[in-house]
């Protein structure tokens, strides 16, 4: 019996503390694929959440048997960055990408990714653009603060490399997944800053992004921050280190 043709995408749906938004996500991040008619395959990572997700992660698989989706479940809680690496060392697509199960930035900007890595990128990601919202003007000057730091602090010319949206050529992927070490929320501003410091070709696409008030937020705005400043500078002491 010959083996199964790989995906041209593999998207990874790394959960914890999910289901509050589980299963409404789920059904765009489906519909949407669906509709783009391009071979995929969904790979859930669940960082041992404490809520009902692992069980509606199993009801999603049991109600959409005709779709390729796997399921890896962590043991112990291993952080953000460590659930999504998972996932992409599991995944068989040409193209390999994640975003951020809420879904305050839509699952209808998954075409415009993979279009941009066919047509040459080796990185796609969304850059957030702010909807108008009183109440999460925190957030916002939050994210373009971390960007001026980002730019500042380590030179980069990426304008969003938080963002929870990202698409990779996974043969380029793999070598910079394998250099980045932080496991937790860094991960993603790591893995930028290393992909962009090895030449590797980016686009950043416009996307909107609305804060969701219906559910719990796992962002402290003055504690995140503070953590994320002193990573930035502790990743920048690392690469004077290794020059």
């Amino acid at each position: 019996m010959s083996a199964p043709t790989a995906p041209l995408l593999s998207l990874v749906l790394a959960c914890y503390n999910e289901e509050e938004v589980l299963e409404g996500s789920f059904r765009e991040i489906r519909d949407t694929l669906v509709d783009f008619g391009k071979p995929f395959e969904i790979l859930f990572v669940d960082d041992l959440s404490r809520d009902r997700t692992r069980a509606l992660i199993a009801g999603i698989v049991e109600q959409n048997r005709e779709l390729a989706i796997r399921v890896i479940l962590h043991e112990k809680n291993q952080g953000r960055g460590a659930t999504v690496s998972a996932g992409f060392r599991a995944a068989r697509g040409e193209i390999a990408g994640y975003l951020d199960v809420d879904l305050e930035v839509h699952s209808r900007y998954i075409p415009s990714l993979v279009r941009a890595i066919q047509n040459g990128a080796d990185v796609a990601t969304v850059r957030r653009i702010y909807a108008f919202q009183a109440r999460a003007l925190d957030r916002y000057f939050m994210s373009r603060g971390y960007s001026w730091l980002v730019r500042r602090i380590l030179s980069s010319s990426l304008r969003d490399t938080e963002t929870g949206y990202k698409f990779f050529r996974r043969e380029t992927l793999l070598p910079v997944l394998e250099a980045t070490q932080d496991p937790g929320w860094f991960w993603d501003t790591e893995f930028m800053l290393r992909a962009e410091r090895q030449g590797l070709s980016i686009r950043e696409i416009p996307g909107a992004y609305v804060r969701r008030w219906d559910k719990t937020s796992k962002v402290s705005g003055l504690r995140d921050s503070i953590a994320y400043f002193r990573r930035l500078l502790a990743f920048r002491r690392s690469l004077q280190g290794a020059a």
